[in-house]
C-alpha cells in the first residue's frame, strides 16, 4: 500500500503498518518517484490529505472520497468498491469528483471558475498523478481528501510563501511576511483554524480506516 500526500503533517497522519508514504511537496517528479516505488507486492495507491474546496457547500473538515479525478481533458476513475468502503467507514464523507492541478488554486474567483469548468467538489495537487500511475500499473486507487480552505475563502499569500518544496512549513518566512504586511494576520489566523479542523478530520478518518485504509483486498489478505 502506497499513500501519497503533499505535506509533511499529512505524512505523519498517514503513516502506519503496511503503508509506504510518499510526500510529494510541490509535486515535481511525483509520477517518476511513485512509479519507481511500486513493487510487485503493492496492493494499491491512495491519495490522502487536505484539499481546497470548490463546491460552495463544503466546510473545513468535510471529507471527500473521490469518485474520479479530472485534470485538463483527462478523467480517471477511482476504485468503486474501495470508495464505497471509505464512504461507509468515514462519518459524513461525501462522494464526488476531484480536480487535479499543478499549482495551488488560492482565490475564490479561481476556485469558482474551476468548479464551473469541471464540476469537481475539491482540488488538490496529487490525486490526478496518483490515479494516472495506478491506471498505468493496473492497480486499485482511492482518494481521501479533507477540505482545509473552503470555496469562499482565499489562501493568504503568507501561507503560500511558507510552503517549502518538500512539503514542510517555513514558519520564519511566514512570520517575516506578516511583519511586513500585518493586514494579512486575520486571514492567516482564519486559515490556521481551518487547517486545524482539517487535521482533526484527517486524524479521525485515519484511525477509523485502520492499517489498510479501508482497502477491501488488504483487509481480506
Amino acid at each position: 500500500m502506497i499513500v501519497v500526500v503533499g505535506l509533511e503533517f499529512e505524512a505523519r497522519i498517514a503513516a502506519g503498518p503496511g503503508t509506504q508514504v510518499i510526500c510529494s511537496g510541490d509535486g515535481r517528479n511525483l509520477a517518476a518517484t511513485l512509479a519507481s516505488a511500486i513493487t510487485d507486492d503493492c496492493r494499491g495507491l491512495v491519495s490522502f490529505g487536505v484539499a481546497g474546496g470548490l463546491a460552495p457547500e463544503l466546510e473545513p473538515g468535510d471529507c471527500v472520497v473521490g469518485s474520479a479525478v479530472v485534470a485538463g481533458s483527462v478523467r480517471l476513475e477511482m476504485d468503486k468498491h474501495w470508495s464505497q468502503t471509505l464512504l461507509q467507514t468515514i462519518p459524513n464523507a461525501v462522494h464526488g469528483v476531484l480536480a487535479g492541478v499543478s499549482a495551488p488554486v488560492s482565490s475564490p474567483k479561481a476556485k469558482q471558475a474551476l468548479y464551473l469548468k469541471t464540476g469537481a467538489m475539491a482540488v488538490d495537487m496529487e490525486s490526478h498523478v496518483v490515479a494516472k500511475v495506478a491506471a498505468a500499473r493496473g492497480l486499485p486507487v482511492a482518494a481521501i481528501r479533507v477540505i482545509t480552505d473552503p470555496a469562499v475563502r482565499a489562501l493568504p499569500e503568507a501561507a503560500l510563501i511558507a510552503m517549502r518544496p518538500n512539503g514542510t512549513t517555513d514558519i520564519g518566512a511566514m512570520l517575516r511576511y506578516v511583519m511586513r504586511r500585518p493586514a494579512q494576520l486575520p486571514a492567516l489566523l482564519r486559515t490556521a483554524l481551518d487547517a486545524r479542523a482539517a487535521r482533526a478530520s484527517l486524524l479521525r478518518g485515519r484511525r477509523l480506516l485502520g492499517p489498510g485504509l479501508g482497502m477491501p483486498q488488504f483487509q481480506s489478505a
